[in-house]
């Protein structure tokens, strides 16, 4: 659209100066024909001039404008006929578009007056109505420069406001993008961080009790490793299930998830039970998925208790579990599952308490708390 318009506005910038070069009289070497020829080129280059660019310096620009309307004016007393006057039309026009409001209204107001007074030497004072149209009329175009303006600076601003839109697009979607990776990696780093520590610490068990020859560690060992194989088979399923986009329902998956954790009826619901949010409900399960995996593995045989309450304006999930009643492996793991927690609930709006538990039924046991507004 801009390049058309350019090529249109050459198109009539030529044809101006070519209507001109053809009917405007007298042309010649010498005298009043040199100051013909002299006129025209100078009004030639200043209507040629409103195609510089627009950084193009508005001082230079009132310059060049003013003296290419007084080169109009001057090349209306010195020719005897043609269409001479287009110049300040176009000029005035290109002052409007160009210049500031003040200047370009006196650049408009000189060529009225000038274009004016040229005309009343040529007509006589008989013809003052006609005067005082003419002179008139070679400033109106700085109307149509002004307004011609503003439609671009409104273009360019609806150009710009579409180029930060899309700026902002961008910035958005590598936004998500970088926080759906980091939701994959806790993902990732929940399943298989301390399930694959495990597997690997009691593989090398294994293998060093092979040199002792005591088959019965040496298989106990083994036995625990393939058991920590089936529990992480287990989590992947439920990782799977959390990945997908659409929302699991949080009671039948959480239940699930508890008795395939080995324990059934230790889930407590208090308040009224409402829909959550795809988010919210992946992020819960994954919570008390870590939760248990942790108490399975830090406190084997203890017995657990989850809760999961809706209030107003919050629903919290609490995980708690006694004091182990077998060997617990506590050195397996990265460590990261309370950080991984505790980024959920974050980028969720939401708390996270854990510790041990000092009084009650489940003192030397330990809870994990998470309160997620919404």
């Amino acid at each position: 659209m801009l390049r058309h318009d350019a090529s249109l506005q050459w198109a009539v910038t030529l044809l101006v100066i070519a209507i001109a070069v053809i009917t405007v009289r007298p042309v010649g070497v010498s005298g009043r024909g040199l100051a013909v020829v002299a006129l025209l080129v100078v009004n030639s280059v200043a209507l040629l001039a409103r195609h510089l660019p627009p950084a193009f310096p508005h001082r230079a620009a009132l310059v060049w404008l003013t003296a290419g309307v007084v080169a109009s004016a001057g090349l209306l007393e010195v020719s005897s006929s043609g269409s001479g006057y287009l110049f300040a039309y176009f000029l005035v026009g290109h002052a409007g578009y160009r210049l500031a409001l003040k200047p370009a209204l006196a650049v408009a107001a000189l060529s009225s007056l000038l274009c004016g007074a040229v005309f009343y030497f040529y007509v006589g004072p008989d013809h003052q109505v006609l005067t005082w149209t003419f002179g008139l009329s070679t400033g109106i175009p700085v109307v149509a420069g002004i307004l011609g303006r503003g439609r671009q600076q409104a273009v360019e601003a609806r150009l710009q406001a579409a180029e930060s839109a899309e700026r902002a697009a961008r910035a958005e979607a590598r936004t998500a993008v970088l926080t759906e990776r980091g939701r994959i990696a806790r993902d990732v780093h929940d399943v298989l961080a301390h399930s694959l520590a495990g597997i690997n610490m009691h593989l090398e068990l294994a293998d060093a009790l092979m040199d002792t020859g005591d088959l019965e560690k040496v298989r106990a060992a083994h036995n625990k490793a393939q058991s920590l194989v089936r529990e992480s088979l287990k989590q992947a399923q439920w990782t799977v299930h959390a990945l997908r986009e659409d929302s699991l329902p949080l009671l039948e998956s959480l239940t699930a998830m508890i008795e395939s954790s080995g324990h059934r009826e230790v889930l407590t619901v208090t308040g009224a039970v409402r829909e959550l949010s795809a988010q919210v409900t992946q992020n819960v399960l994954r919570i008390a998925q870590e939760a248990l995996t942790n108490a399975a593995r830090h406190a084997p045989g203890a017995e657990i208790a989850v809760e999961l309450t809706f209030d107003a304006a919050s629903t919290s999930l609490a995980v708690r579990n006694g004091p182990a009643t077998g060997e617990a492996t506590a050195s397996v793991g990265s460590g990261m599952g309370l950080i991984g927690m505790r980024e959920r609930v974050a980028l969720l709006g939401g708390t996270l308490t854990a510790g041990p538990l000092t009084e009650g039924p489940d003192r030397g046991g330990w809870q994990v708390e998470a309160v997620i507004r919404g």
